[in-house]
């Protein structure tokens, strides 16, 4: 079972052109999507509508810094002081390229801090990079999940 990526993103365009991204690197895994910090950690914590959810972490959590309920620092913060999601890999996919965010982020434990770029076919390719290293090539922590493209709304 290859693992999941969990996509946390609110805005509808961004959240389009990242699928889209995603679909063109041709990566097996499964892409659940989640609109808000508070469904992200409902997802990691398989609580609420997610209290079902088979056990393990995604393959990477791919978080935007600024969403509704729960900003992307604090769901940060909750996924490092949490031991069972500690080791899962968080890259913030965002449009803030101000210093404080991008410091404040490595702080936290981030272990990539991507700002999206504008330009459509650069964007496609940084997703595809990201979704290749994360998905593919990086060799993930025990106790993770190895497992289509799910929304929560």
């Amino acid at each position: 079972m290859l693992k999941p990526i969990l996509l946390v993103e609110d805005d509808k365009r961004d959240l389009e052109l990242t699928l889209v991204a995603l679909e063109r690197s041709q990566l097996a895994n499964e892409v659940i999507v989640v609109r808000d910090g508070a469904q992200a950690l409902d997802y990691l914590l398989r609580e609420g509508d997610f209290r079902g959810r088979d056990e393990g972490n995604p393959a990477v959590v791919l978080l935007d810094l600024k969403l509704p309920k729960v900003n992307g620092l604090e769901v940060l913060q909750k996924v490092r002081a949490t031991p069972a999601l500690r080791s899962t890999p968080v890259v913030m996919l965002t449009s803030s390229q101000e210093e404080s965010d991008v410091v404040r982020s490595y702080e936290l434990g981030v272990n990539a801090y991507v700002v999206k770029p504008v330009e459509f076919k650069q964007f496609v390719g940084a997703i595809a990079d990201l979704g290749v290293f994360w998905a593919v090539l990086n060799e993930p922590p025990p106790g993770s999940l190895k497992a289509s493209s799910r929304r929560y709304e």
